[in-house]
């Protein structure tokens, strides 16, 4: 939001000409060291040059661009002029007087539109005798206030942030959007200020990035294993942001960096065909048919103002609300269709969307007189380009997300209709790249797979092309499809990542009985998938899942596990800011063992230490923390976290005869006789029946 003081407004103010009513308010912008005193000479040469008058009193003079080195610091200055001074052909009683060096201008824009629809508001602060009203009013503060938001704190350079500390980020893609996301989401639900930036002796060196700003955190370039220092105006948000980077930011850190290589084993060559195409493989699958060149919507931008930069940033302001709509549907319907992990590249959208070092960037484009649509373009086209040029292919590769947010934007600034799905026969379908809306549209049932020239296999696109289970070749090369004509038949192999046009019936037919064969070995593992796991010599198996929390199940169970193996409870505390209560350990614990419905679920006690630090436990650091204090070590050492979470356990068994205890980090039998011996303790004290137990064993080679 705009910060405007009470010392730049000034109530109860006259003016016998316009030129007068400028200098005044040139002059509290000069008085307040926002500007140098030759910035009036520009604020009249722009009024030389187009009249700067909005409506229903309100006019706003600023600058011209080659002035706008005489700006010392972003300022909004407010002359009241009660009896009005003639203004063109109207009466101007508010004037509101913009340095525009690059700030938070769209604000007062979107602020004084509103305004200006609303004629009392714009009667009560042409009269008010009180500067604070007109400040509430223009600011949106009481607005906000009113809604509940929360206030974030004003910006401040690196070295005013008393608080800070080093991390390691551990994410294998780096700081990507999602995690990048997440981090805005946290500092924005609390409140104050957080900035990212590397840590001495981490090679170049960077000013650091704003983290509610998707935009500077992204090209900042950060990958697995940077040093970063956090800096925030608050204690209590350095924790929690530090903590939240040291578990991930909702990443599986287990994952590998890159998408899994081209699988050579399974890979199959024709015998005849016209051309073969290199991409990269980007999900798996063997499919053979038409191809079909996408030809998304033509964009054209032209600098065609059609009002006042106010109205310029009205039709902003609902372009940028109509794009969020279009976002949240798009979530929930991939959420429902294929997980909120793939729901999360579009949460991911919307703050790209919400990116206000984007919007600073426009405004002042605005208030020389472009057009919004030109204006928008401009400003992120540079942020496209400057993602495209990172040395890290996933984080180059998100300014394909940039992408479709900008298009998003500009097509309802443009009035052009929603792009369409796809649809007709099946084909292979072809184009220069794809981004995630776009995927998010394709229909399963009539897309058999699809390349494109550019993208690569850790993108949004290629995640979504696997969630939708269609095979895809990235990374073709650029031009390298664009002449194929519709309809060419071809083969497209997502296992080794070719595209083979015009081959032989013979081959068309193999590829058929091979993907047959495929899908049938497939089909077959799926409906076998809920029968008892077995080795060939006749060992019977339990196959179980890996889950942290009760939603989860439902997914596990459909897809064969006989019940959870293992619940990760450190998870309580690696993603929140204080050690769980007993009563909360018991809801997450009661809620998984619920959902199995009587199949087994092992509950694992606290395994903190080593790689999943938590700060807030004020652990002691040690040089090998593997073999030092972790786990049960760990649980002996700290028995008001042990305690706890054993009486949780017990309770919950109590009500479910599935529940099992594990113990990790196990080295010695006398480990699991305590260890035993507590959990023992505990249920004869609530009078439960003791869960059976098993241990997790730690162990090294000297």
């Amino acid at each position: 939001m705009i910060e405007l003081s009470l010392d730049l407004v000034r109530v109860g103010a006259t003016a016998q000409t316009k030129e007068n009513a400028i200098r005044q308010v040139a002059a509290l912008l000069t008085e307040a060291g926002r500007t140098e005193a030759g910035y009036v000479d520009g604020m009249l040469a722009r009024e030389q040059q187009a009249n700067t008058y909005l409506g229903s009193g309100i006019a706003i003079p600023h600058g011209t661009p080659d002035t706008r080195q005489l700006i010392r610091q972003t300022g909004v200055a407010v002359l009241q002029l009660p009896g009005g001074v003639r203004w063109g052909d109207e009466q101007a009683r508010l004037v509101v007087g913009i340095a525009a060096a690059s700030d938070e201008h769209l604000d007062i824009l979107r602020q004084l539109t509103r305004v200006l629809n609303n004629a009392e508001l714009v009667e009560r602060l042409s009269t008010t005798t009180d500067p604070a009203e007109i400040v509430r009013a223009l600011s949106g503060k009481e607005a906000a206030a009113a809604a509940g938001a929360p206030q974030p704190a004003a910006s401040a350079p690196p070295q005013a942030l008393p608080y800070s500390a080093v991390v390691t980020l551990p994410n294998p893609q780096g700081m990507h959007a999602r995690p990048a996301t997440r981090l805005a989401e946290l500092v924005r639900s609390r409140g104050g200020v957080l900035r990212l930036a590397r840590a001495e002796g981490e090679g170049r060196q960077d000013t650091g990035a704003d983290a509610t700003r998707l935009m500077e955190v992204l090209s900042l370039g950060l990958k697995q294993g940077t040093r970063l220092r956090l800096s925030s105006d608050r204690e209590d948000l350095l924790q929690a942001a530090s903590d939240a980077v040291k578990a991930g930011l909702g990443d599986d850190l287990t994952a590998a960096s890159t998408a899994p290589a081209a699988n050579a084993a399974l890979s199959w060559t024709p015998a005849q065909v016209g051309a073969t195409l290199e991409g990269v493989a980007a999900s798996d699958g063997l499919v053979s048919g038409p191809t079909r060149q996408y030809r998304p919507q033509a964009l054209e931008v032209h600098d065609r103002p059609a009002g006042s930069p106010a109205s310029e940033a009205a039709a902003l302001d609902r372009a940028l609300a109509a794009a969020r709509a279009e976002l949240q549907a798009t979530a929930a319907d991939v959420g429902a269709r294929l997980g909120a992990d793939k729901a999360a590249i579009f949460r991911a959208h919307q703050e790209l969307l919400d990116d206000s070092g984007v919007l600073e960037d426009v405004a002042p484009l605005l208030l020389e007189g472009h057009g919004a649509a030109w204006a928008y373009q401009q400003v992120t086209d540079s942020r496209i380009a400057a993602l495209q040029r990172l040395d890290d292919p996933v984080l180059a590769g998100r300014a394909a997300d940039l992408g479709d947010v900008q298009r998003r934007v500009l097509r309802t600034l443009l009035g052009l209709p929603a792009e369409q799905s796809l649809s007709g026969d099946p084909f292979i379908l072809l184009a220069p790249d794809l981004t995630p809306s776009d995927t998010s549209r394709l229909d399963p049932a009539t897309l058999l797979g699809f390349a494109t020239e550019a993208g690569g296999p850790t993108s949004h696109t290629a995640i979504m092309a696997r969630g939708l289970g269609v095979p895809a070749v990235v990374a073709a090369g650029a031009g390298t499809l664009a002449d194929i004509p519709d309809g060419t038949p071809a083969i497209l192999d997502g296992r080794s990542g070719r595209l083979y046009l015009n081959p032989s019936e013979a081959d068309l037919q193999v590829a058929g009985q091979q993907r047959q064969q495929l899908e049938a070995q497939r089909a077959a593992a799926h409906a076998g998938r809920h029968l008892p796991g077995q080795t060939q010599d006749g060992v019977r198996v339990e196959v179980a899942a890996n889950i942290n929390r009760a939603e989860g199940v439902p997914a596990a169970l459909e897809n064969g596990a006989e019940g959870v193996g293992l619940m990760r409870t450190e998870f309580l505390y690696l993603e929140g800011d204080h050690a769980p209560t007993e009563a909360e350990q018991e809801r997450e614990y009661r809620a998984m063992a619920g959902a199995l419905q009587g199949r087994p679920l092992i509950i694992r006690t606290l395994d903190i230490g080593g790689d999943k630090e938590v700060p807030y436990l004020g652990l002691a650091h040690e040089d090998n923390s593997f073999l030092g204090i972790r786990g049960i070590r760990l649980c002996f050492e700290r028995p008001d976290l042990f305690l706890p979470q054993l009486r949780a356990i017990a309770r919950v068994s109590r009500d479910h005869p599935n529940v099992r205890v594990m113990f990790p980090m196990v080295s010695t039998l006398a480990d699991l006789r305590r260890a035993r011996a507590m959990l023992e303790d505990v249920c004869r004290e609530l009078g439960t029946p003791c869960p059976p137990t098993g241990v997790m064993i730690s162990s090294c080679r000297l």
